[in-house]
């Protein structure tokens, strides 16, 4: 969101609250926005988040901000809870995928009370894609006419810079991993959970009968994932390879034919959004916020959640046809620069704000 962030700070002094890990990795934010420490927690811990609280609501009395604007559900929670106590005129909160979509009876309940809640201490909501929008209004999370989308969807838009085809970048991948140069790479990017589909993508790709196929394997295991993969992968597991966590991300892209998203929840697929732009077709699921992101049948493919067999279909399709991996990998590049960049985004941030500010 630095985009976003140094384009508002032309107009507006930006404030920008972080966890106790600062301004490390915030790359040249600090000199578009000041940057206030502030210890919020990922996961739930009553003193932490009290204390949290209690900084928020000081440092929002003190600053008495015109608006406060908040993303990812703790933060958000605590960030409007406090604008609400320090009472800021305005505040808006952005959701950007639902936790509670996959879990099912009273946590289902719990954490649907929890996003409601936070709708109504908000002021304005935005959702990152049309369909999220649909789903929250339908599960009445928020009103129709409370809730908005930027643009087309995302929150923070693709560099088409970084995330481009890179012949250099895929050939370094490749030899770095042993994977020979003609393969045809499936790549999965992002947080190893079941949430993500992965042991789906797994029994898939063990059903994909072509040599020539290589599964790359990209993200942190936040759930001792990879062991059950490669017991899933069967023989398949010598044609596939498994990275940690990565900041360059684009590399790996680069390195892809074809980006999997097996996912049972997403906000917005933004991440198929940066493997489009590298070139990549994607297969994922049809679910609200990635059939935002996949134009199916002209930048991807998509399956029903869970569902292996077409899973592993689509993916002979996509090993064995590869005028038609290029014909929807430039699509998907074009249909990426022209809806999803950051200079789109930054200009619908910048419209949302000027509209609520004057």
């Amino acid at each position: 969101m630095s985009g976003h962030i140094a384009a508002l700070s032309r107009d507006y002094q930006v404030d920008l609250a972080v966890d106790e890990g600062g301004p490390d990795g915030l790359g040249d934010i600090s000199s578009h926005a000041r940057i206030v420490r502030v210890p919020i927690r990922r996961k739930v811990a009553p003193l932490a988040d009290l204390l949290a609280l209690l900084r928020l609501v000081v440092l929002f009395r003190r600053e008495r901000y015109a608006i406060v604007s908040s993303v990812t559900p703790k933060a958000g929670m605590l960030a409007m809870l406090a604008a609400t106590l320090a009472r800021v005129p305005l505040r808006t909160h952005i959701f950007t995928g639902q936790v509670w979509a996959t879990r099912a009876g009273w946590k289902r309940r719990l954490l649907r009370a929890a996003d409601r809640w936070m709708a109504r201490l908000a002021t304005h909501v935005l959702a990152d894609s049309p369909s999220q929008r649909g789903f929250m209004v339908a599960e009445e999370v928020a009103k129709a006419e409370k809730i908005g989308v930027l643009g087309e969807g995302s929150i923070c838009g693709v560099d088409g810079k970084r995330f481009r085809p890179d012949a250099d970048r895929r050939a370094s991948i490749r030899q770095a991993q042993g994977i020979p140069e003609d393969a045809v790479v499936f790549l999965f990017l992002g947080r190893l959970n079941r949430d993500k589909g992965v042991l789906d993508l797994a029994a898939a790709f063990a059903g994909l009968d072509n040599d020539a196929a290589w599964l790359l394997v990209v993200g942190p295991d936040e759930s001792d994932m990879r062991g059950q993969m490669e017991a899933c992968l069967g023989s398949a597991v010598s044609r596939s390879r498994f990275v940690g966590y990565t900041d360059r991300p684009e590399d790996f892209m680069a390195a892809s034919d074809v980006f999997c998203l097996p996912s049972y929840r997403e906000g917005f697929g933004m991440v198929v959004i940066e493997a489009a732009a590298a070139g990549a077709p994607a297969i994922a699921s049809r679910i609200y916020g990635v059939t935002d992101a996949v134009e199916e049948g002209v930048t991807g493919l998509l399956h029903a959640p869970g569902d292996t067999v077409a899973m592993t279909r689509l993916m002979t399709m996509l090993a064995g046809d590869p005028e038609l991996r290029l014909a929807l990998g430039q699509a998907a590049r074009k249909r990426a620069l022209e809806q999803f960049s950051g200079e789109v985004v930054t200009a619908a941030w910048l419209r949302f704000y000027g509209q609520l500010l004057g």
